[in-house]
């Protein structure tokens, strides 16, 4: 039997990207772990109502989704830490402009440029909806046929209820190919 815990949120880990937006005509990072996938060309990036960059994302209409590794993860925590209204965190990260205006660091091994279409507002956050635009990926984490390999990406993934980072591991099965098997297992 099940136990009840609650309205739990269990849907951890997901994973940890460093959202790049301007706020007041400077970059600005921020840390994140509250996003996820609402289409095959949306996501959603949900921040708390107090962060210093929903006011830039809400002004300019658009923002940085860069995934996080283990080599900048210092940095990432980092922005996740400080304020950008206390403290200048454009010098975190070597970045350039994406062909949308947007920050991209320059280490970050996969980015997406997005464009706000809609804010999902609750009383504490902004659930940013945004339509991915560009999308940006270091060669190294990519496959013979230019697509994004996830073994190689390697990205962190955050875990809300502890407040830890994790590792991606390793691949257990091929989508699809698991179900197929089971089928004909019972067959």
């Amino acid at each position: 039997m099940k136990k009840n815990i609650g309205a739990a949120l269990a849907l951890y880990p997901t994973p940890a990207v460093v959202v790049g937006s301007m706020v007041n005509e400077k970059v600005n990072w921020l840390l994140v772990g509250h996003l996820g996938i609402i289409g095959h060309d949306r996501i959603m990036v949900s921040l708390h109502k107090a962060h210093y960059s929903n006011q830039g994302i809400r002004a300019a209409g658009k923002l940085s989704v860069n995934i996080v590794n283990e080599a900048m993860l210092p940095q990432a925590d980092y922005v996740g830490c400080v304020s950008g209204a206390k403290v200048d965190k454009s010098a975190v990260f070597d970045y350039q402009l994406g062909e949308a205006g947007t920050p991209v660091i320059a280490e970050s091994p996969l980015t997406m440029e997005c464009e706000v279409v809609d804010n999902y507002e609750t009383d504490t956050f902004d659930s940013f909806i945004c339509k991915i635009l560009n999308t940006y990926a270091d060669e190294s984490v990519l496959d013979a046929q230019g697509k994004i390999d996830y073994a190689r990406l390697k990205p962190v993934l955050f875990e809300m209820p502890t407040y830890s980072y994790l590792r991606t591991g390793d691949m257990i099965g091929k989508c699809t190919t698991l179900g197929k098997e089971y089928k004909n297992e019972k067959a």
